[in-house]
């Protein structure tokens, strides 16, 4: 007997707004991992996101009396435009809520479809809160992102034509996965076709909503969740997205941030297109599996789900793609404090290219370096320069896989402070909005010294802020309570490795 979501999903009006999107091969990425490799372009869709597929069919399938009402949404972006073009094509008032954190040109994309706009909370979950309001006061009707039979129903076309697209079932798609709209409906149309085909799940290691709710077998709700894939930053999936995912799907692979990063570059280098981190997630994941499975020559299929790409984003898509594609290494290196050490040191490294090179004097035998270095042989090759480092006799730490060293020291090496007493030193983050930082600054400076403090604006993932503060031994009780109250997430960094090398007292 077919799954009854099999008719709602063929009966879906989504091609009055969308397009049958390609299934095109990337030939790069096929040669690279020794498989053939398809991305399900969705970035290509009129609003650069799956999302406008569930939304019509949503606000498609309202009745007169209920659509002359308006409708109201919760979005981090991609869902909110879907809403507002359905929306204009059928002449109905929309209000779309998003975060404040939400990327600039997601909120200029509302704005031009002609959609109320309402700016609320620092993420999704605050966001849809005001929305249920708002339905409630106003008489609106929510159009869930995720969470509603008909949304599902409109991701699910999806999977209808990857199957018609391919020549042969392929042997696994991976999936996006926010609140698990887009993951349950190409699940349930897949699995009921061909039972054989994996359908696996992607999502972030800070946004692992899905993944910790399968594991546990009931829905969970994190207590927070990381925004640089905004697309996907949802603290709680959905009740008929789990019930679905439950029984069809095989897994959810969960990626990071650098991971996220290569993978915009590898779907740049093979379509010149670039997607934004959820968009990326796919392909990520996709990787991810390949490498653990050692899959050769299989057929598979990554859904390159989201374009809306913030501009200053890419500066942090950058810096970090060659560390998660493993084409750079950051090591920390001890040479001789004299002259002629560091061209030794570049002898010892043969041929590589050095991409990074940060030193300072600070007195004594040996110089503490921070060094970057591009490679060609990934993990191999980063284990084999370790290696004749450590055989040509250097003390050597490899700082590639530490957060701290990726985001701060690598930008404010050789800052030993002499004489210095009571350092104590914290990672922070916060949601970047207007004035944040200014406020973070104003409580934390209240009652103790700030003798570190170092922060970069990446343009739309969490404010980071490293800070060294001094704080006697017998105010560390109250410290601490003055963190739990601060409300930001932070990490202790003072026995860090890179701290202590680079910047400790």
């Amino acid at each position: 007997m077919a799954h009854p979501y099999i008719e709602r999903i063929l009966k879906a009006r989504v091609y009055e707004v969308a397009i049958e999107s390609p299934l095109e091969v990337a030939p790069r990425l096929s040669r690279r991992l020794g498989n053939e490799v398809r991305l399900k372009r969705e970035d290509l869709q009129p609003v650069f996101s799956f999302k406008l597929r569930g939304a019509h069919n949503r606000i498609a399938q309202l009745s007169a009396h209920a659509a002359q009402r308006g409708v109201v949404c919760a979005s981090a972006g991609n869902h909110a435009q879907g809403v507002a073009l359905a929306a204009q094509r059928r002449g109905l008032r929309a209000l779309i809520v998003m975060p404040q954190t939400t990327p600039q040109i997601k909120v200029q994309a509302v704005l031009d479809l002609g959609a109320e706009l309402r700016l609320h909370g620092d993420d999704y979950d605050s966001a849809f809160e005001e929305a249920l309001r708002c339905a409630r006061e106003q008489g609106l009707v929510l159009v869930h992102p995720f969470d509603d039979p008909d949304v599902i129903a409109g991701q699910g076309t999806i999977g209808v034509e990857i199957l018609r697209q391919c020549a042969a079932p392929p042997d696994a798609v991976f999936v996006p996965v926010g609140g698990g709209g887009l993951l349950a409906g190409i699940a349930v149309y897949v699995k009921s076709l061909y039972p054989a085909v994996r359908v696996i799940g992607v999502e972030p290691e800070d946004a692992a909503g899905m993944h910790d709710s399968l594991q546990a077998g009931r829905r969970v709700t994190l207590e927070r969740v990381g925004i640089f894939a905004d697309g996907v930053a949802v603290k709680r999936v959905g009740e008929e997205t789990f019930a679905l995912c439950r029984g069809l799907v095989d897994e959810v692979v969960l990626v990071d941030t650098d991971e996220i990063c290569a993978a915009i570059q590898d779907v740049f280098e093979d379509t010149r297109s670039i997607v934004e981190p959820a968009g990326a997630l796919a392909v990520a994941g996709l990787k991810r599996f390949v490498a653990r499975e050692q899959w050769q020559g299989r057929r598979l299929v990554a859904i390159n789900s989201g374009a809306n790409m913030n501009f200053d984003r890419l500066r942090h898509v950058a810096e970090r793609a060659d560390l998660g594609g493993e084409r750079e290494a950051l090591l920390a290196v001890v040479i001789p404090e004299r002259p002629g050490s560091f061209l030794a040191f570049c002898q010892a490294l043969g041929p590589r290219s050095v991409t990074e090179f940060n030193y300072r004097y600070a007195g004594g035998e040996g110089a503490q370096i921070f060094v970057g270095l591009a490679l060609s042989g990934g993990r191999a090759e980063k284990q084999a320069v370790l290696g004749t480092l450590r055989a040509a006799g250097y003390a050597v730490t490899d700082m590639s896989e530490d957060e701290m060293a990726k985001l701060h020291v690598r930008y404010m090496v050789g800052g030993h402070a002499r004489g210095l007493a009571d350092e104590v030193l914290y990672r922070f983050e916060f949601p970047e909005r207007p004035g944040a930082l200014r406020g973070f600054l104003e409580t934390l400076g209240a009652r103790w010294n700030i003798s570190l403090f170092h922060y970069r604006n990446h343009g739309s993932d969490y404010g980071r802020v490293l800070a060294g503060i001094q704080v006697p031994p017998a105010q560390r009780a109250d410290f601490r309570l003055f963190l739990e109250a601060l409300h930001y997430p932070y990490v202790e960094e003072s026995a860090n490795p890179a701290y202590r090398m680079f910047l400790g007292a």
